[in-house]
């Protein structure tokens, strides 16, 4: 049975949650509806639907005109392997001089900015979430601040996109890793995506656990947008593996949680440079002590 979805965005949380109601009305009807904020602090709500019959696409339209949304894009799915495939039809995220985006908004690329393509479902980081959105924030602040690295890593890389922000500005190999295979995968499809074969390469690793990232230590700046627990247990190997005076962003805290993993890399030998918070997530870019 095909599945097709129906994406759009629009301003505001009661706009997006009108339009989710509304969708509930039409025929054929959706067996799924979201209504989703992008955490970028812009205000653009997602709202999605799903459906196992062809959607009324002029009824979608006349929907989205109502409600002040941008028109529906509607895509079939594939009957297998669909969530492989798939592609988020959402609104290109901007991060000082990085622009990420989709296939579907190529056309959209501002000159001069650090153009980054990403098309993967299966992984985290799209840019739209308030955790990667904030590592590129505090990636981009340390170039104002003229940070110059030959050694990078990207820990728990998803779809790579922070790596691959690293290999756009330096010229040196990035190395990215993540402990899920599925993972790794998609962001060496990435990798070929934005033309950065043999700059970032892309192992599965827990951690630092794995002989090229041994053989590359100690490294200048490591990302490391995972969750807190993670980041908590991966502190002594940060200390291992980072030289001094070396950078560290960390992500996908939660703003309570923000201050444990503060004093935890204190312990361990970094220094708290900036905390930036965007909706519910912290971003932390802490350096070791010389």
């Amino acid at each position: 049975m095909p599945t097709f979805t129906a994406l759009t965005t629009l301003k505001g949380r009661s706009p997006a949650e009108a339009l989710g109601t509304a969708l509930e009305t039409l025929t054929p009807e959706p067996t799924g509806i979201g209504v989703f904020e992008v955490e970028d602090d812009s205000g653009i709500w997602e709202v999605g639907a799903y459906f196992t019959e062809t959607p009324d696409t002029v009824a979608l339209d006349l929907l989205a005109a109502v409600h002040g949304a941008k028109a529906f894009t509607v895509s079939e799915l594939p009957e297998t392997d669909w969530v492989a495939h798939v592609k988020r039809e959402l609104a290109p995220v901007e991060a000082g001089r990085f622009y990420v985006y989709g296939s579907h908004d190529k056309d959209t690329v501002p000159e001069g900015r650090e153009a980054l393509l990403i098309e993967a479902a299966m992984a985290f980081g799209t840019g739209h979430h308030g955790t990667t959105l904030g590592c590129l924030r505090a990636f981009d602040r340390l170039l104002n601040e003229g940070l110059r690295c030959h050694n990078v890593a990207d820990i728990g890389c998803g779809t790579a996109v922070l790596g691959m922000a690293a290999a756009k500005v330096w010229p040196e190999v990035v190395l990215a890793s993540d402990i899920d295979q599925v993972a790794v995968d998609v962001a060496e499809v990435n990798v070929k995506a934005n033309g950065l074969e043999g700059r970032v390469r892309c192992v599965e690793a827990a951690g630092f656990d794995h002989p090229k990232l041994e053989a590359a230590a100690p490294f200048d700046l490591v990302f490391a947008n995972i969750l807190k627990g993670p980041l908590l247990a991966l502190a002594p190997d940060m200390q291992t593996h980072v030289a001094p005076g070396g950078h560290i962003i960390l992500s996908g805290i939660l703003n309570p949680q923000a201050n444990e993993v503060i004093a935890h890399y204190e312990a361990h030998g970094f220094n708290l440079r900036h905390r930036d918070e965007i909706v519910d997530w912290t971003t932390l870019n802490l350096q070791k002590t010389s």
